[in-house]
C-alpha cells in the first residue's frame, strides 16, 4: 500500500496548535498536538523542531516545498511517519488555535470548520523535487547576483567599527566555539566532544544553538539572537544574553527577555545573528573560531528566506584563517550506522517511501 493510500485511510485527530512564526510556535507546541504553520519550504531546523516538539501532524498554509530549489527539509518528519498536509492560505486564519480536529479523506474538519487539505506524500515531493532540480539555475543566478550586489554595499559596514559588547567569560587569545542550528548541527557537536574536553573554548549559542550546547551537557557562556528559537530554559541557564538588535537599534528580542525577567545586552551588529557571534568573537581576539550548524551555502540561505548571504561571505573573508568550519564534522561519527540511514537518492524519493 502506498503512503498516500495510507494517510486516507487512517484519522488524525488532535487539538491543533497555530502560530505563523515556526521558531515561536515550538515553545509552546505539546506531544501529540497538530501543529498549523505557514511555512514555505520548510527547512531541516524546523522540520525537525516539529518532530523533536511531539507533533502528531503538521498542515502547513503553504508550499511546503515550493519546487524552487532543492532541498530535503520535509523528509525527516515523512520518515518518523509525521504526516504533513497542505491547506490554501487563505484558510490558516479560520482556525483558531486550540481547535479540535480530525483530518481524513482530505478534509481537516471541527466544529463550524471543513476544509480541504491534501497529504503532502513521497510521491508529491518527488514530483516537486524534480521540478526544483530544474529551476535550481535560475535560482541559484539571482542568488549569486543579490550576494554580489549587496557584499558591495556591504563591504563598508564590514571594515567599519562595531561596538563590541563586554564579554563576562574572557575571549582573548582563547578557541571560541559558536553553535548554530543548521544542517548536521547535532553530529557535528557530538563530534567535537573530545576537542571541546581538551580545548575548552568559549561556547557561543546562536538562539536555539544554545539549546544544543545543553542537550550535550554543555552550558553556554553566551546566547546571541534574536530570541525567537531558544528555550525558556537556555535563557535561564546563566549565559551572559546579548539581543541581536537591528542597525536602527531596536532589538524585538528584548520583549521576551523583559517577560522572564532576565537582562540582556542589546548588539546592532550587521549580517545574521550567526555572523554577529563571529564577528564579536573575532572582536574580541579570539585565538579561533569554529563554527558548528553554520549556514554556509546558497540552499541553507534559501531555505531561510534569504535572497542572497553577502555579511556571511563578507565575515568569513574577514575572519580568514582563525574561522575552522566543523560541519560535516558527524560524518566521521560512527560511519556505518550514518549510511545505513541515509536519506533516499532524490531520484528514488518516491520508492524510497513506499518501502517505509
Amino acid at each position: 500500500m502506498g503512503a498516500t493510500s495510507v494517510m486516507a485511510a487512517v484519522a488524525i485527530e488532535g487539538t491543533v496548535r497555530s502560530d505563523v512564526n515556526t521558531k515561536r510556535l515550538l515553545r509552546s507546541l505539546q506531544p501529540g498536538e497538530i501543529a498549523l504553520i505557514r511555512h514555505e519550504d520548510l527547512d531541516d531546523a524546523a522540520a525537525e523542531g516539529l518532530l523533536q516538539a511531539g507533533a502528531k501532524a503538521v498542515v502547513n498554509a503553504a508550499k511546503t516545498l515550493t519546487g524552487s530549489f532543492p532541498h530535503d527539509g520535509p523528509m525527516c518528519l515523512l520518515r518518523a511517519g509525521v504526516p504533513i498536509y497542505e491547506i490554501a492560505d487563505a484558510h490558516f486564519e479560520t482556525i483558531p488555535d486550540g481547535t479540535v480536529v480530525s483530518i481524513r479523506d482530505g478534509l481537516l474538519v471541527g466544529r463550524h470548520i471543513v476544509i480541504p487539505c491534501a497529504a503532502f506524500t513521497y510521491e508529491r515531493m518527488a514530483d516537486r523535487l524534480s521540478a526544483a532540480e530544474r529551476n535550481y539555475p535560475d535560482a541559484l543566478f539571482d542568488f549569486a547576483h543579490n550576494t554580489i550586489k549587496f557584499a558591495e554595499r556591504e563591504l563598508a559596514s564590514l571594515l567599519a567599527p562595531v561596538a563590541m559588547p563586554e564579554l563576562r567569560k574572557p575571549v582573548k587569545h582563547r578557541p571560541v566555539l559558536i553553535v548554530s542550528r543548521g544542517r548536521g548541527y547535532k553530529d557535528d557537536l557530538a563530534a567535537l566532544r573530545d576537542y571541546i574536553a581538551e580545548a575548552r573554548p568559549v561556547l557561543f549559542g546562536v538562539d536555539g544553538g544554545a539549546d544544543a550546547l545543553l542537550e550535550q551537557g554543555l552550558r553556554p557562556d553566551v546566547i546571541i539572537g534574536d530570541m525567537d528559537s531558544v528555550s525558556d530554559e537556555a535563557l535561564r541557564c546563566g549565559a551572559q544574553l546579548l539581543v541581536h538588535a537591528y542597525a536602527d537599534g531596536r532589538a524585538p528580542g528584548m520583549d521576551r527577555i523583559a517577560e522572564l525577567g532576565l537582562y540582556a545586552d542589546a548588539v546592532a551588529v550587521p549580517g545574521t545573528s550567526e555572523d554577529a557571534a563571529m564577528r564579536i568573537a573575532y572582536g574580541h581576539h579570539a585565538e579561533r573560531i569554529v563554527i558548528v550548524g553554520g549556514h554556509v551555502h546558497p540552499i541553507d540561505f534559501m531555505e531561510k528566506g534569504r535572497g542572497g548571504m553577502a555579511s556571511t561571505l563578507l565575515v568569513r573573508m574577514l575572519l580568514g584563517d582563525k574561522l575552522v568550519d566543523a560541519r560535516g564534522a558527524g560524518l566521521w561519527l560512527q560511519p556505518r550506522k550514518r549510511l545505513l540511514h541515509r536519506v533516499p537518492e532524490r531520484a528514488n524519493v518516491a520508492e524510497g517511501g513506499r518501502g517505509g
